[in-house]
């Protein structure tokens, strides 16, 4: 569905985009594919890893400026929506700053799809959007909501958006893994809480769910996939099996257990070989038979937390995934 279409990633230069954008360009022809995002710095960089490919164009922009994100939409067929403000403690000190770019932000980009006439939008979302416990899981709640009222927004516009959700991303920058690897000659490793839980996604599988969403949706979907969870011990455990616990304790805002889906959706969630789907409470939506689409209503008190995983991977898995992605972990 991509091949000679024309589809824009905002925030791109992220760990996200530097996984979507080679994904793209390998299975598809697209013909461009244009990166919207705020440093010049990691646009140049990124740049030269593509050199001469006429499909790939670069954009500075920001989405909190709406005239910038019409301009840039112009002739698009597709948008991921990537752009965040997401380190929770960033967040929690800088809450204004946050707003700006989750929220207003994504009020201006629902605005722009549709006056640009852009065919289909995925947005990235998170477990913090899950009841959440910090401001940037309450913006990213926020904007959920936002995509997917955008649905009726548009009116009589062809304009489509849906969500994906997933939690902890594998070896991203600043992520539990790389943290734990610039330690882990230390002898010591810092453990927030013995119980704490987390979901494990490939960036690989995160590109994967959103190509699902642009051919499944029909509107205000929010798509969850399965994975498996590990205990952060066992995360330490995997990288450094001799280093010592040292418990610090759970920062500000931050969880036990990482959830995608809360017992509040289980009304309105379906159940799929590989994944969940959250349909929309508002105009009847989650009763339509082409949002179903052959999902299995789960059970009322359903909810899908990292500790009550049916799934869970082993620290095994996890050595031989470092071993095998090493080189890239933490760099993006």
């Amino acid at each position: 569905m991509f091949n000679d279409k024309s589809i824009l990633i905002t925030g791109g230069t992220g760990s996200f985009g530097h996984t979507f954008v080679p994904m793209m360009l390998a299975q598809y022809n697209p013909r461009r594919l244009v990166i919207f995002s705020r440093d010049e710095m990691k646009q140049w960089e990124m740049a030269k890893l593509y050199g001469d490919d006429e499909r790939v164009r670069f954009f500075i922009g920001d989405v909190r400026d709406k005239d910038r994100l019409a301009r840039a939409l112009n002739g698009i067929d597709y948008v991921v929506h990537a752009a965040a403000t997401k380190i929770v403690p960033t967040a929690e000190y800088n809450p204004f700053e946050c707003v700006k770019t989750n929220v207003i932000g994504a009020m201006n980009l629902i605005d722009a799809c549709i006056d640009q006439g852009v065919k289909r939008v995925v947005a990235l979302s998170t477990d913090k959007a899950s009841s959440p416990a910090n401001l940037y899981g309450a913006t990213k709640l926020t904007s959920d909501k936002l995509f997917i009222a955008g649905n009726s927004y548009s009116g009589n516009d062809d304009t489509r958006f849906a969500v994906v959700r997933y939690g902890n991303v594998m070896g991203s920058r600043g992520s539990v893994i790389p943290f734990f690897m610039t330690l882990m000659d230390k002898g010591v490793l810092p453990i927030t809480d013995e119980r704490m839980t987390r979901f494990m996604i490939t960036l690989e599988q995160g590109v994967d769910l959103v190509w699902h969403a642009f051919e499944d949706m029909v509107g205000g979907e929010i798509y969850v996939k399965k994975i498996p969870s590990m205990k952060v011990t066992d995360v330490a455990r995997a990288i450094a099996p001799e280093a010592r616990h040292e418990i610090v304790g759970i920062r500000p805002g931050e969880k036990l257990h990482e959830q995608m889906i809360g017992p509040e959706d289980a009304l309105h969630t379906y159940e799929y070989e590989a994944h969940y789907k959250v349909l929309p409470a508002i105009h009847q939506w989650s009763d339509d038979p082409l949002r179903i689409n052959g999902g299995k209503k789960v059970s009322p008190d359903f909810n899908y937390r990292s500790d009550n995983n049916t799934e869970w991977m082993s620290i095994e898995a996890l050595r031989a995934w470092i071993a095998q992605h090493g080189g890239k972990i933490g760099k993006i």
